[in-house]
Order: structure tokens, then sequence, then C-alpha cells
């Protein structure tokens, strides 16, 4: 069965994950994240784990997860004001092209569009993310073996 018109977006904090729901997040994330871009850090920095972080994602056709991204909050802003960072944005390669990772970040935006949020984009998707409101803030940076660049949100 294919995707919704507009899919479902789920979000759960930590502790309402299921197993199930858990095991094909991180399977997404390390199939992308790792096999595909072969990032050399962690991928599993406890984050995920904070009472404060949000995860949304979008249900797969078989029981996967088509897209996902998590919301952190940081008591200490890294830039200006800003306390929220969207993150870990990634979408599976069945399911790319589909605009998913925009309906995630339009969610986020109107969860969180009234605070500043921060995030680290790999640098050849900043368009994605300036969209939404996000300015590219200082100097390109290597993180994970991948140019990135630091962008940011002001509050509205």
């Amino acid at each position: 069965m294919p995707l919704e018109t507009v899919p479902t977006i789920v979000q759960k904090s930590w502790s309402e994950l299921t197993t199930e729901e858990l095991y094909e997040i991180l399977k997404l994330r390390t199939d992308v994240f790792y096999v595909e871009q072969k990032v050399d850090e962690s991928e599993l920095d406890r984050r995920d784990r904070e009472r404060t972080t949000d995860h949304l994602w979008i249900a797969g056709e078989n029981g996967d997860v088509a897209a996902y991204l998590r919301v952190l909050h940081d008591e200490v802003a890294e830039h200006e004001d800003a306390h929220r960072l969207p993150g870990r944005v990634v979408v599976g390669p069945a399911y790319r092209g589909r605009g998913l990772a925009q309906i995630l970040l339009a969610r986020v935006v109107e969860l969180y569009g009234s605070e500043s949020l921060l995030l680290h984009s790999q640098s050849y998707i900043t368009g994605l993310y300036a969209a939404f409101g996000f300015v590219a803030v200082g100097d390109e940076f290597i993180e994970a073996g991948i140019a990135h660049r630091t962008m940011y949100r002001a509050g509205r």
C-alpha cells in the first residue's frame, strides 16, 4: 500500500517508543548514515533518551520508517538563543523524492517555530532548510567526515 497523500507524522518521547518503533528508527538511521553515507562517528550519542527529545517520523509502507528526525533541547544555547535543535533528518532511499523531509520540517516549525532553532546541515542540502527560514551562520566544517553548515532560524 502506498503512502497516503498527506502522510501521518508520529511524535513520541523516548519513554513512549515501542521496541519495534525504536528498531525501525535505528535501522533507518544506521542504513543511511553508516552504510550509505559512511559516517565515521557514533550514531548513538545518548541524546535520544533525554526526557526533552522528541522523535518524529512518517511510517513506511512495510512497517518500516520512511522518514525521521529528532528535536533536542539544549539548556545552554550553542548559538544566540536557539535551544531547540532538529537533527538526524533522514529519508529512506525507497521514499526519497516524495517531500517527506519537508513534511517533517514543516511540523517542527509548526511545533517550535516561536522558538529559535539551530541545526547542523550537510552542506549539499542547506537549501532544504533555507526554505524553512534557516540561515547559514559561521564557516563550513567537517562533522562525521561530511561537510556541514550550522544554520539558525530566529523564533517567530
